[in-house]
């Protein structure tokens, strides 16, 4: 198990601490979608104007946004929604992917929504990692499935509004 963290920011203060809460977000995902396999994951913490340039080099969107998602492995999902790795050979750790958060969207939107900034970082975590884990929200059905799955983390991790 590997949570590698890459802070190229300097508007909250990564400490041990929000470095323990990161690992431990990212292990209740994991546990919860009944993930077992050794894995890596990449958090990035970034500002506004990075997160921005990603956006447009990667997505074509030239605005800020507040999480991004760069998933490594791609997962079927079978009728009974669970996931299933598409032609990997899993003998070693697996490389789920980056994650990418603007720190200043976090303080915005933590103040916007009226909850703390553990909160909001929480949530960019466990949607974050659940793109990584193959679900998005384009389609109506797959956002009620991702958005419940989202809920039900932060419920179990007792992370409220």
């Amino acid at each position: 198990m590997s949570v590698l963290i890459d802070n190229r920011q300097n508007i909250i203060k990564i400490t041990p601490d929000v470095e323990a809460f990161v690992n431990k977000i990212i292990n209740a995902v994991l546990e919860f979608e009944n993930f077992d396999s050794d894995y890596e994951v990449s958090i990035s913490f970034v500002d506004n104007d990075e997160i921005k340039e990603l956006n447009r080099q990667y997505r074509n969107i030239d605005a800020t946004t507040d999480v991004l998602s760069f998933p490594l492995l791609e997962f079927d999902r079978k009728s009974n929604n669970e996931p299933v790795i598409k032609d990997v050979l899993i003998d070693t750790e697996i490389s789920l992917g980056d994650i990418v958060i603007s720190t200043e969207k976090v303080i915005e939107q933590a103040k916007e929504y009226g909850h703390s900034q553990d909160r909001e970082l929480a949530f960019l975590l466990v949607h974050g990692m659940l793109h990584l884990l193959g679900y998005d929200h384009i389609q109506e059905s797959d956002e009620k499935i991702m958005f419940k799955k989202q809920e039900e983390i932060l419920n179990l991790l007792n992370i409220k509004r």
